[in-house]
């Protein structure tokens, strides 16, 4: 790029190399030099655009939500009036472990920062009302909201404890979703 020339795709770049460095070292293992290595541009220029390591992790938060969001909507246009509200959020919950597993490791701890790092709550509140929103459009709010908190609590046990066959998530939704 010529000098002088300016990248306004590398505000971008940098949120998703900070994507990719929590992928590979956690959010432990974020730093602007890691950052600046992935995104490939120099480190001053990832700590101009976020100088903190915490408006590094707020970005990477805001780009991995764009993505959940985007999964969510598609999911959400597939259900019709007379799903089977039970059988969707089963082939939901099992598509995020099986065909996003990396990332889902990746949002989890992403979101998890926020329990040292107030500063990022918020972001990860806003993460928490996508889902039941969708969810209050078939059901009541209460029973959406506990949805999402069982499906939350869902991808926490897969993370530490393994997979869940598609029979024992969908024994416990139909439990809330009959």
């Amino acid at each position: 790029m010529p000098k002088g020339t300016a990248d306004r795709e590398r505000p971008l770049r940098i949120a998703l190399a900070a994507l990719e460095v929590v992928a590979d070292k956690g959010v432990e293992g974020l730093t602007h030099r890691a950052v600046a290595a992935v995104a490939d541009i120099p480190l001053g220029s990832t700590t101009y655009h976020f100088r903190t390591l915490d408006d590094l992790l707020a970005a990477a938060i805001v780009e991995a939500k764009k993505a959940t969001d985007d999964d969510l909507a598609v999911w959400a246009d597939g259900l019709g009036p007379g799903s089977d509200l039970a059988d969707a959020v089963t082939d939901y919950v099992m598509n995020a472990l099986t065909q996003h597993w990396d990332r889902l490791v990746v949002e989890h701890e992403l979101y998890m920062a926020a329990l040292r790092r107030p500063q990022l709550r918020s972001l990860s509140r806003e993460w928490d009302k996508a889902f039941p929103a969708v969810l209050s459009l078939h059901t009541d709010t209460v029973t959406a909201e506990t949805v999402a908190m069982v499906v939350d609590g869902m991808f926490v046990r897969a993370l530490i404890h393994g997979m869940p066959s598609r029979d024992e998530v969908q024994q416990v939704l139909r439990r809330l979703l009959p």
